[in-house]
């Protein structure tokens, strides 16, 4: 229904409206019992041979959604009954900030793909702290930070969202690589990265969370090697591989970066002699797509684009595929 009826009508809007529009429909039909409770058997799959126990978290299955979907954590609730594994919001800076102008969402029909100019738009973390006090889903949600656009301090924009958002999130991604706000030169750098995550490492906040770092899929062979060196040297937990892929105007998402994503994917598990843990994003439209990146060696996918493309439909039949597929069980 979603692809015949529902997705027609969205993309004869621009897709930051069809986002909004998206959102408010949610937020409006999952008020009545009814809706709640349709979505959640239509599509949730629960399945003991879907979960996974990485990081210390026990995952109901290895679906996520990807950040910038669920920017400000508006819709946890919601958003949980359609079948997730787990939600990642964000990426979440110290302070609101309105991103780049408008237009800065790009939608391209013939390649099924999305161009993000947003500039990390969010209201910061005490509104996403606010939200997420709300939430009654026990869903795992992972927090993605980084720093505001115009920021003096880059580690102190780190350190002020992780000690913000700790009680509220069950991991950290870190978000080095947003290809769309100008970034500092010292997120590229190894050395600035592996003091950063060492200082988010040694907070002590009486229990440890799990630290993930989001990786671009534009860096060379030699620069893997050292995200590779990056996580032996701060102990980190796994490596979100990859973010979107940088254009003239943004970063490229969808079909046209599944192969790329999956080569960095299939690098970083060989290199690593298997023992790296990775979660796979970019491109996965498709079961198939999907199974491909596990297969390459990641232990959990998220989806965002396919989400827009396939709707929630595509969350079930990854799972299904999944069972299906002996050697990913």
């Amino acid at each position: 229904m979603y692809k015949f009826l529902i997705r027609p009508i969205l993309f004869k809007f621009n897709p930051e409206k069809s986002h909004y529009i998206v959102f408010n429909l949610i937020k409006f039909l999952f008020k009545f019992w009814i809706f709640r409770k349709l979505t959640k058997l239509i599509y949730h799959k629960k399945d003991a041979r879907l979960e996974r126990n990485l990081f210390g978290l026990k995952f109901p299955n290895p679906v996520g959604l990807a950040a910038g979907f669920d920017k400000d954590a508006n819709l946890i609730d919601e958003l949980s009954l359609f079948g997730f594994g787990f939600i990642e919001i964000g990426t979440i800076t110290p302070q609101s900030q309105p991103g780049n102008p408008k237009p800065r969402l790009f939608r391209f029909t013939e390649s099924n793909s999305l161009i993000n100019h947003m500039g990390l738009n969010n209201l910061g973390v005490e509104e996403a702290i606010k939200k997420l006090k709300l939430r009654k889903s026990k869903i795992i949600v992972g927090g993605n930070i980084g720093k505001n656009t115009n920021s003096g301090n880059i580690i102190e924009d780190y350190i002020y969202s992780y000690q913000k958002l700790f009680d509220w999130v069950d991991y950290f991604a870190i978000n080095i690589s947003c290809p769309n706000i100008g970034e500092s030169g010292q997120l590229a750098d190894k050395d600035f990265i592996i003091h950063l995550l060492n200082r988010l490492r040694d907070i002590d906040m009486g229990i440890k969370k799990p630290i993930l770092l989001k990786i671009s899929p534009d860096l060379s062979q030699s620069e893997l090697d050292d995200v590779i060196d990056i996580v032996s040297q701060t102990g980190i937990d796994a490596v979100i591989a990859t973010n979107t892929v940088k254009v003239e105007r943004g970063g490229l998402s969808g079909e046209p970066i599944r192969d790329k994503s999956t080569k960095v994917i299939r690098y970083l598990w060989e290199k690593s002699n298997k023992t790296l843990v990775i979660i796979g994003v970019g491109g996965i439209m498709t079961p198939e797509d999907a199974i491909e990146k596990l297969e390459a060696g990641a232990s959990l996918i998220q989806i965002y684009t396919g989400f827009i493309w396939e709707g929630p439909g595509l969350i079930k039949r990854i799972n299904n595929l999944i069972i299906k597929r002996t050697n990913l069980i």
